[in-house]
């Protein structure tokens, strides 16, 4: 981690020494996030303005960043009901919305005929259809998805049992309208899923996990059948350099698909358990992944099956593509301006966060810019482009500022001083 510390951002050395702090003693990292919790509590105070503040303390993870995403999903609906103020005033608005159990946008709706009452929950309601999916439009926290860091692991996990439809907040006059569902982003290595070993998880958006804690997360998005996976190759620095994401697997010649019940001949989980035992054995789904049989994409790494061991439930096929980190093929170039899901996704895999020299925001709530133009003949393609967000997008823009792709994978800033800073591909856990 030294070697690169002079490169990371306060933030960015903030998370690497977290996870190497987990990666040395994951017992005490355990320990003391158990301990931790004893002590969760709400606290309030007042502001030297006047105004008060209200804050959660020690509370879970997982709670957490589902209550960012309702909080986003909220102020958003509230700006399409045309409140006024930025997205940090109407996410505070949102907040008390929520705690309070009211709808504040309510004030800006005409008044109903006699009689008819304001619902909250007719057709025309804000969240009613659920377009607003934190997975699609960015708002919310990181969380693909697509799993994880589907962005390479599983996602729409939570510290307990999960709703199969989501977290939702039912109808009711004045009160918010249902609509919401929720996405957690996991990323957890295979050795720690497999309980072969004890390596620190990442929550998107928040940071570095105990390998307990992530292997809670993980059993708990099993059980929900909406939660999908993703799975990353990294290098020895931890490079993502492969990646595919789970998909059904087409039906054999007896037109049975794979189950998790009846695994695949000839595909059966070493020494017949499921999963093997190590650090990570106990209760709960137990996850397998064993070679598909075929190689794959080319120049990939092959096709795996990812098993959860829950009776019943399909066994998706992974084909693993391979990421442009050094050189390119421009297998995934698209032939306009605006990017491929699959091109975008991997972009976002090689990069979690935001390539600009100081932020860390989720690379999917950023901009897939071209490094040259479009315009200007540059490529839609992963060896042109890096994931930003709009205020790096926009100081990219300023002619003061240079932005080198000197390799598919690295991107060096140049600012108007003179002085450098270079970004390198995302280092997940290993």
């Amino acid at each position: 981690m030294l070697d690169r510390a002079g490169r990371l951002t306060p933030s960015g050395l903030r998370s690497a020494i977290a996870t190497a702090v987990i990666q040395i003693a994951p017992d005490k990292a355990r320990k003391r996030r158990e301990e931790a919790a004893r002590n969760a509590r709400v606290q309030r105070w007042l502001e030297d303005s006047g105004n008060a503040a209200l804050m959660g303390r020690e509370l879970p993870p997982a709670d957490v960043l589902a209550a960012d995403q309702r909080i986003n999903w909220w102020a958003t609906e509230l700006k399409k009901a045309g409140l006024d103020g930025d997205m940090d005033q109407l996410r505070a608005l949102a907040y008390m919305d929520i705690m309070l159990g009211r709808d504040s946008s309510l004030a800006t709706r005409p008044e109903s005929p006699a009689g008819a009452g304001a619902t909250g929950g007719g057709p025309d309601s804000p969240g009613r259809e659920a377009s607003d999916d934190p997975r699609d439009d960015g708002s919310g926290d990181g969380g693909p998805c697509d799993g994880g860091p589907c962005d390479g692991g599983p996602g729409d996990g939570g510290s307990g049992p999960p709703d199969p439809y989501g977290s939702r907040t039912p109808a009711a006059p004045g009160v918010i309208p249902a609509g919401f569902i929720g996405c957690i982003n996991l990323t957890v290595t295979l050795a720690t899923l497999l309980g072969l070993a004890d390596r620190p998880g990442e929550l998107s958006g928040l940071g570095p996990v105990d390998p307990a804690l992530a292997r809670d997360l993980a059993r708990a998005a099993a059980l929900n059948p909406r939660t999908t996976y993703c799975v990353t190759v990294t290098d020895e620095q931890g490079h993502a350099i492969g990646h595919g994401c789970a998909r059904p697997e087409p039906k054999n010649r007896t037109g049975k698909r794979a189950t998790g019940h009846d695994p695949p001949a000839g595909h059966d989980p070493p020494g017949g358990h499921d999963p093997p035992g190590g650090p990570g054995a106990g209760p709960g789904p137990g996850f397998t992944f064993t070679a598909a049989g075929d190689d794959g994409p080319p120049g990939g790494y092959g096709a795996w099956r990812l098993c959860t061991g829950l009776p019943g439930r399909p066994v998706p096929l992974i084909a693993l593509d391979p990421i442009a980190l050094d050189t390119c093929d421009h297998r995934f170039e698209a032939r306009g301006h605006d990017p491929g899901v699959k091109l975008r996704h991997l972009a976002q895999i090689r990069h979690a966060t935001c390539t600009g020299p100081t932020c860390r925001r989720p690379s999917r709530q950023c901009d897939f810019e071209h490094n040259i133009p479009y315009e200007a003949g540059g490529r839609t393609c992963l060896c042109n482009t890096g994931p930003k967000c709009r205020y790096e997008h926009r100081l990219k823009q300023d002619p003061r500022w240079k932005v080198e792709q000197i390799t598919p994978g690295t991107l060096r800033w140049t600012a108007p001083s003179g002085r450098q800073y270079t970004t390198e591909p995302t280092r997940y856990p290993i």
